[in-house]
């Protein structure tokens, strides 16, 4: 004996009642968009960190400890501490930008978004450097760099500028080995 035809595609219990449907564009990019635009925003985001770090570190501004020793460059107390408060920003920036980016529990970034922030990391870094040192010079005090370059308001350790880079790149990867509860409450 033969069992009749089906007219339509056969419901199997578990799948959904309705077909699916190719994604558009925009839906698989995921959420948030075209990673172009967050790597636009993160690079962006490096002119207010350079004006916090030039309104906040020692020898710029220097509103973090208000501290009038602390203020001129030609203390050499101050060089570290100003390269420190350059670091926390931009680790905390990184952290903001790869949480930001990292996606969803369906929807992780792919390879060519994670290098693209990535890189907009390091253009971030670059841009707060540089605009924390043209702030100085546009409204900080004239410094005499005779003694040592280090005098005017500036960055002694380089390796600061990888900081924010690698945590977009820290924050991407622990979101992917713990992709959290996928945007639902927890019970």
């Amino acid at each position: 004996m033969t069992q009749p035809a089906l007219d339509g595609p056969v419901h199997h219990a578990g799948e959904p009642a309705q077909p699916l449907r190719p994604a558009s564009p925009e839906q698989q990019r995921g959420p948030g968009g075209n990673p172009w635009r967050k790597a636009a925003v993160i690079a962006a985001a490096g002119v207010p960190v350079g004006l916090l770090w030039w309104l906040l570190a020692p020898s710029g501004l220097n509103l973090l400890t208000g501290d009038p020793d602390l203020a001129a460059g030609t203390n050499t107390a101050t060089w570290l501490p100003r390269d420190l408060v350059l670091a926390g920003l931009c680790l905390l920036a990184g952290c903001i930008a790869g949480s930001f980016v990292a996606g969803t529990k369906h929807h992780q970034p792919g390879p060519g978004t994670v290098i693209l922030v990535v890189l907009a990391g390091a253009a971030g870094a670059l841009i707060a450097w540089g605009t924390g040192v043209l702030s100085a010079q546009w409204w900080g005090a004239p410094a005499d760099t005779s003694a040592s370059a280090s005098v005017a308001f500036s960055l002694r350790s380089y390796a600061v500028l990888a900081i924010w880079p690698a945590a977009i790149a820290l924050a991407i990867f622990l979101n992917s080995l713990f992709p959290g509860s996928g945007g639902k409450a927890r019970r």
